[in-house]
């Protein structure tokens, strides 16, 4: 019993990931930017949240995005609890599949979508052949979960313990929770309960706590998720286990009631055992959501003051860009595209110096900071090139189409200091976990290097933003000490390797960050030499 049980729920959690899998590659990967670009207030969040869910068929998977949004910088403490809210209604889809009665088509749907997996090479198709596959198999691991508890009704311990969840539904939410914290997936546990419902192994009073319990459980993904990340994902994550919590307490209080809305709702519709927990899964989730959405603010309040401290985000989106300025008036629509590229610029400057951070304290908070103005570089070059290829469809002067020119230049450069401070923090992760030590020579060396190359970088920003040549020629004369270091460097790290006194995994990583960084300073070059091409405008 216990192995057919076990086999059933494998083959199901395996099923809703495939099939989850599908569903994403199918809608192509833009959920991150639906989530992004849709949730200005909190009801589009809902509604984004919804979809997001149905699309991945994983609340916890789109909490995990949503808290990463959040981390970044990306979303708003507001927008994600909204998104949260969405994700808890979009989970109860799953439920409504599987009280619908197709385990007799399961086998061949599954042969159908390995035809397709098998014997088509179009992605699209492969696709379509992985959610056929993935449906399947959740029906047929029911179905094995289900034969495999069967015997439970004839055991009296478990009968006297299910009913004792009508008696007593605080334990109903506890084994909810604790079951969907062992699965790490409410979906499977909502199943099981639709199984044990089904069978009459349980009874309603006691299946609604179980109900409560599982939705509280699938919070945890979230928060484990958010441990690690910075202070307003883990914000995110307590707001998504208050809004279950509290959803579970204003239920237990009206438990009677709602266990008379649940009789009532399957009398009219005439639902089936299993359509029936699907009912009160989407009801108890919508409820709750109409119930806390107005409180959206006071839940980012109460958050707030229960996870304290600084969040150091980075504003990712543009500050500068008004595109009704791109027919009224191209020549100050330039300058103002020239404010953003000054912007990315900071930002690369503001990567360097955490990366620099990194190596020399260890502390996390500047790895995530890395990773949010990388982000940002990102979004903004892709913002700021649109906003360029617009105002190239305008009547520019000659000195203004050269200043457009070299801008979308800086921009390229600019987005590979954002790869390159990626690398280093990539580098100084891969150091720690192996466990290399730098020489306290190597380390001097690598402080020298990185100090010359944040001063290039910086110099070289502030002749963008001041289209100075006399800042852009002393970002080339910079250049020229970092080649030459890099070059003396590389002569130091061989002699140390020959002596022995530098392992040869530690003198690699050395050898890849000198690199990097001497490439950082061949884009600051790059940025400068646009400045100091003959007639180039001054602005």
């Amino acid at each position: 019993m216990i192995f057919q049980f076990l086999g059933g729920l494998g083959l199901f959690l395996f099923a809703i990931k495939y099939m989850g899998d599908g569903l994403q590659k199918a809608a192509g990967d833009r959920l991150r930017e639906i989530l992004d670009r849709f949730t200005t207030n909190p009801i589009m969040g809902v509604l984004v949240g919804i979809l997001v869910t149905i699309l991945i068929q994983s609340s916890s998977g789109t909490t995990v995005i949503t808290v990463g949004l959040v981390s970044a910088g990306f979303m708003t403490l507001r927008q994600a609890i909204g998104v949260i809210m969405g994700a808890n209604i979009g989970t109860t889809v799953t439920a409504f599949i599987i009280g619908f009665d197709v385990g007799t088509y399961a086998y061949p749907i599954m042969a159908l979508g390995a035809v397709l997996l098998f014997f088509f090479k179009k992605d699209r198709i492969q696709n379509i052949g992985q959610i056929l596959f993935g449906f399947a198999g959740l029906f047929i691991g029911l179905e094995m979960m289900g034969d495999g508890m069967k015997p439970l009704r004839d055991l009296e311990a478990f009968v006297d313990l299910t009913v004792s969840f009508s008696d007593h539904p605080i334990l109903g939410v506890v084994a909810g929770t604790v079951f969907t914290l062992i699965v790490q997936s409410s979906s499977a546990t909502v199943g099981i309960l639709q199984g044990l419902y089904a069978e009459g192994l349980i009874p309603l009073g006691g299946a609604l706590p179980v109900l409560f319990g599982d939705n509280i459980g699938t919070t945890i993904t979230a928060v484990l998720a958010a441990l690690a990340a910075s202070v307003a994902a883990r914000r995110a994550a307590a707001a998504h286990v208050i809004f279950n919590v509290l959803g579970t307490i204003i239920f237990l209080l009206i438990l009677p009631l709602f266990v008379n809305y649940v009789d009532w709702i399957s009398g009219i519709l005439n639902l089936e055992d299993k359509m029936q927990i699907a009912f009160a899964h989407g009801t108890f989730n919508v409820i709750n959501t109409l119930i806390q959405l107005p409180f959206v603010g006071l839940i980012a309040l109460i958050v707030t003051k229960l996870v304290p401290g600084e969040d150091a985000t980075v504003e990712y989106g543009a500050k500068y860009l008004d595109k009704t300025l791109i027919g009224q008036s191209p020549s100050i629509a330039l300058g103002q595209a020239k404010e953003e590229v000054v912007r990315m610029g900071e930002f690369s400057v503001k990567g360097i110096q955490e990366s620099m951070d990194y190596l020399f304290t260890g502390d996390n908070k500047h790895a995530n900071m890395t990773v949010q103005l990388e982000e940002a570089i990102n979004n903004l070059d892709r913002v700021t090139t649109d906003y360029l290829v617009e105002l190239s469809k305008e009547s520019l002067s000659e000195n203004d189409s050269k200043l457009h020119h070299s801008l979308f230049q800086n921009i390229r450069d600019i987005e590979r200091v954002g790869d390159h401070f990626e690398n280093l923090v990539e580098l100084i992760q891969a150091k720690d976990s192996n466990r290399v030590k730098f020489s306290d020579e190597a380390t001097q060396e690598l402080k020298e290097m990185y100090e010359l190359v944040l001063d290039t970088v910086s110099l070289a920003v502030l002749a963008l933003d001041k289209q100075s040549k006399d800042f852009a020629r002393e970002v080339l004369s910079k250049e020229d000490r970092i080649d030459e270091l890099e070059r003396v460097l590389r002569k130091r790290h061989i002699l140390r390797l020959n002596k022995g006194e530098c392992s040869g995994q530690a003198g690699i990583i050395y050898a890849d960050i000198i690199s990097n960084l001497e490439r950082v300073g061949d884009h600051a070059v790059n940025v400068a030499e646009t400045i100091l091409e003959e007639n180039h405008p001054q602005i």
